[in-house]
């Protein structure tokens, strides 16, 4: 069974990056994530305590995104997915979409991001 959780456009302020004025000003990132969870449960006994909050994987994406200023987007991704796993134990997979729609690139584009996909480490 593969049942999904998903928060789309999550907008955030960090200082991501490999540029000074990257670190320095920041910018605006948008953040998307996709959560594999088994849902049977909750979805019968109607309790949050039998899934996960919406607004506490909200609160722990954005701290581990905005809390430490990382070059790369990969590695920001990586924090909220390390994040996730290690805050919600039912989750057993995590899809994070990190857009930097003004990256310093100098050519007209819609988005730049990255996708990373990862499954529960095994203990």
């Amino acid at each position: 069974m593969s049942d999904t959780i998903f928060i789309t456009g999550l907008v955030t302020h960090a200082r991501h990056g490999v540029m000074e004025h990257e670190t320095k000003v920041g910018q605006r990132f948008v953040i998307d994530l996709e959560l594999s969870i088994d849902l049977s449960e909750s979805s019968h006994s109607d309790r949050l305590s039998d899934t996960v909050s919406y607004a506490s994987v909200v609160e722990t994406a954005t701290a581990a995104f905005t809390d430490t200023n990382y070059k790369l987007l990969e590695r920001a991704a990586g924090a909220v997915s390390d994040a996730i796993f290690a805050t919600f134990p039912r989750v057993d997979a995590v899809k994070v979409t990190v857009h930097k729609p003004h990256a310093p690139i100098a050519e007209i584009f819609e988005d730049v991001g990255v996708v990373l996909m990862r499954t529960r480490p095994s203990p």
